[in-house]
């Protein structure tokens, strides 16, 4: 069994749950509040932006010009091609994807990008993929689960959100079968980081979609900085 293979074992009992969270379900039955879907928007926005500089720690990271290059590729792809599925939910909110732009993160938006962050500064390219990977993986897995039970048509509401995260699979497997050739050389003690990292990570997916699904903020209100 691969590395990866194993991490994704060890982490099933958080897929199926996230699989099974209501706002993933709302997706599938085309039935989410606008509000749910803004806050889904504002919140990724920002946490991609954060995702992008990730991928420029691991390009700092990198010793071939291989990773580089796929590291830089990610970075285009979140820019100019994961806006689609944002679109498609401002699209059924009806609201401008601009709009949405420049949010404060909620809490548990927050905790993930500085989990991701910490482990950028201070971990190998290996733990800085294993961070990543959950994201990709998770969606991955979601586009396909829902395009073969729901069999969305193109008049289902999130028709392009599903097709777009089913019909992308390049990232999460160019990232496992690099993750796989790292854990090669890893020690035992390196594997068990690389797993609680990617295991971290996965919680904080389900913790965002439930984020978006319950709205969430910060519990006090203040006049200050925007966090």
């Amino acid at each position: 069994m691969h590395f990866s293979e194993q991490l994704r074992q060890e982490a099933d009992p958080i897929f199926q749950a996230i699989f099974e969270h209501p706002f993933v379900q709302g997706i599938a039955t085309g039935q989410l509040r606008k509000e749910q879907l803004i806050h889904y928007v504002k919140q990724d926005y920002e946490y991609l932006n954060t995702f992008m500089r990730i991928y420029g720690h691991a390009v700092s990271k990198s010793t071939s010009r291989k990773d580089i290059e796929f590291f830089n590729g990610q970075i285009a792809f979140i820019l100019h091609s994961e806006i689609h599925p944002h679109h498609n939910f401002c699209e059924v909110a009806g609201v401008q994807y601009e709009e949405l732009q420049g949010e404060p993160l909620s809490p548990s938006a927050h905790h993930y990008t500085r989990h991701m962050l910490s482990v950028a500064q201070t971990g190998s390219l290996a733990e800085i993929i294993a961070a990543l990977l959950p994201c990709p993986w998770t969606y991955y897995e979601i586009g396909q689960k829902l395009l073969k039970e729901v069999q969305p048509s193109p008049d289902h509401p999130f028709f392009d959100w599903i097709t777009f995260y089913a019909e992308s699979p390049k990232t999460t497997n160019h990232l496992c079968q690099r993750l796989d050739a790292l854990a090669q050389t890893a020690n035992s003690q390196e594997r068990q980081q690389i797993l609680e990292h990617f295991l971290i990570s996965t919680q904080l997916e389900y913790q965002f979609w439930d984020m978006a699904y319950r709205l969430e903020d910060w519990p006090v209100k203040t006049k200050g900085v925007s966090l």
